[in-house]
């Protein structure tokens, strides 16, 4: 079967398949074309592109079962289309990789599939040790696909190194706007039609960035959905820019975390202040890190990141605090923060391993406008409340940040430099196609359970909300009990009392 994807509105058609060399192009002239094969529905406009994908062993492969404890699992290689778009051709492939799970001894059942979408941006979905949380749950009912999302694993992978391939900033940016919820939910389109039996609708499972590219899937490829499961990941769905509602709202949650966290560990207010201090006052205004970046009082704050939004974060943080210093071994010798910490910071973040976090975080908020360093803009609201020099030298608490990427991270960011001038070409970027139809999503058939966080502080529970009411026929189950973390630190009850509200066994509300 040679499967056709088709760009363009304006007429409807009905083509699923042709027996055409894979990557050949047909100029559709007639303004009405059909075909009996299929009753999948497309729209094209008068002498639009159309592009055969074949179904053969050279775009999709696959590997031996292999196991872990109480699983088995097989590898599977796709290669998708850098640019889906209508004549597109010279702009080549891209691999995309994904792990099929099963429970031990079910490797030929007729299993329902689900697909698994990772948070992120930027990160590839777990490798499983064993049959434990969410996926131990999961694999009672389902074949479940992780996925490794464009980029991201085992999908041509956008480290720093091979990004560097990349000649110029302008090449870069070019590159990396294919690497969006929309391209990911054509990806995953692309798979479903040469992975699931007969093609058959699934359920996805998306959790924080990943329930973003589920809800982008309820917007461009409902047909492709048997239901929606999300935690953690409804998205602001408005046009243009949504940056700064996100940023303005998420700053409240991260100062309400710093105040908890500050009140469980009041002694490292002082401790806190400290670190700040040294760092302002040392020439440059930072020390080095082991990688060869530089650790400000600015790049500090960024530890709000992960310690302050997670489950056992705000303890992690501690502990690294209390090893901050080396010991005085020799009189006089000069007070120094510790290799050991030093080395924790940069251990805590992942800008040295996933450069895609922090190049496109805002970029997945943009539908026709530029973010233009929202994140920074709204930081600079607050005045002298997140300033860590005035706040040290007051002797008050030094407030950390959250899930904000900054201009000057690619200063500092040993990792991150090369890649500045491409930051700058992002954040000013205009074009970015919609990630969402509102519309589509008003009208919205297929069977959604969403899991709502209510002390969230990556995914605003008051933006939560308001899509939520956009999306016709969602069921939300609002809890306090799990922080952004749910599906990892209860991952077996989330599963269970998401999948519950669909199948009526559970209330909802």
């Amino acid at each position: 079967m040679w499967h056709i994807i088709i760009e363009g509105r304006d007429a409807d058609v009905t083509v699923m398949c042709l027996p055409l060399p894979a990557h050949q192009y047909l100029l559709l002239s007639a303004l009405r074309f059909t075909t009996t094969t299929t009753s999948s529905r497309f729209h094209f406009r008068r002498r639009t592109w159309i592009r055969a994908m074949s179904s053969s062993a050279e775009q999709h492969t696959s590997g031996d079962w292999y196991s872990v404890p109480d699983l088995s699992l097989r590898d599977h290689r796709f290669a998708v289309p850098l640019d889906y778009s209508a004549g597109a051709g010279d702009a080549g492939s891209i691999t995309v990789f994904a792990r099929e799970v099963v429970q031990v001894g079910k490797e030929e059942q007729l299993l329902p599939y689900l697909l698994y979408l990772q948070g992120g941006p930027g990160f590839e979905s777990p490798r499983p040790a064993e049959a434990s949380g969410w996926l131990k749950k999961a694999c009672e009912e389902y074949r479940v696909i992780l996925l490794d999302q464009r980029g991201t694993g085992l999908s041509t992978p956008l480290t720093a190194s091979s990004l560097s391939q990349m000649k110029s900033a302008v090449k870069l940016v070019e590159y990396l706007k294919h690497f969006r919820a929309d391209n990911i939910v054509k990806d995953a389109e692309f798979i479903r039609l040469r992975l699931v039996p007969d093609a058959r609708p699934w359920t996805v499972l998306g959790q924080s960035y990943g329930g973003f590219c589920a809800v982008t899937y309820l917007s461009f490829a409902p047909e492709g959905l048997k239901s929606v499961l999300l935690t953690g990941g409804l998205p602001p769905i408005g046009k243009g820019c949504t940056a700064n509602n996100v940023y303005r709202a998420c700053f409240e949650q991260v100062i309400h975390q710093n105040e908890k966290y500050y009140k469980r560990f009041p002694q490292d207010i002082k401790v806190v202040c400290e670190i700040v201090n040294h760092l302002a006052e040392v020439e440059g205004g930072g020390v080095s890190l082991p990688s060869g970046g530089m650790l400000t009082p600015k790049g500090l704050q960024i530890l709000g990141l992960a310690g302050l939004g997670f489950r056992g974060g705000f303890e992690r943080l501690h502990y690294m605090f209390e090893r901050v210093w080396d010991p005085i071994l020799v009189q006089g010798a000069q007070k120094r923060i510790s290799y050991y910490f030093l080395k924790a910071f940069e251990s805590w973040l992942d800008f040295d391993s996933n450069p895609l976090y922090a190049l496109m975080h805002e970029s997945i908020y943009c539908q026709g406008a530029s973010s233009q360093w929202s994140a920074n803009t709204i930081r600079d609201e607050y005045d002298s409340l997140f300033d860590p020099t005035k706040a040290a030298k007051e002797n008050r608490p030094v407030y950390f940040t959250g899930e904000m990427v900054f201009p000057w991270m690619f200063d500092e960011i040993h990792a991150l430099r090369n890649f500045k001038e491409a930051a700058h070409l992002l954040a000013d970027k205009e074009d970015w196609p919609p990630l969402y139809d509102v519309n589509v999503l008003n009208s919205n058939q297929v069977p959604v359970a969403a899991a709502v966080y209510f002390e969230d502080m990556y995914v605003n529970f008051n933006i939560a909300m308001e899509t939520a009411s956009q999306i016709a026929g969602i069921r939300l189950w609002v809890t306090n009990e799990y922080m952004h973390s749910g599906l990892r630190d209860g991952g077996p009850q989330v599963f269970e009392q998401l999948m519950g509200m669909l199948q009526g066994k559970k209330p909802w509300f």
